[in-house]
């Protein structure tokens, strides 16, 4: 089983994002690659008013 942390925020009326945290590389590998991730890219004309942005970053500091 993948361990991460889900979060949704939203910045002004329209502006949304999605932000996940894993414990391995491989395990955002597998999630990016995984059943949510394909319904949301079927989806994602019909969901999102264009097509999501995917970006990675690493985390320098968790508290």
């Amino acid at each position: 089983m993948i361990k991460y942390n889900w979060y949704g925020w939203q910045i002004g009326t329209s502006t949304f994002g999605i932000f996940d945290t894993f414990e391995t590389e491989e395990g955002r590998k597998a999630h990016l690659a995984g059943k949510i991730a394909e319904a949301l890219m079927v989806n994602a004309g019909t969901l999102l008013s264009k097509d999501p942005v995917i970006e990675f970053v690493d985390l320098l500091a968790v508290k």
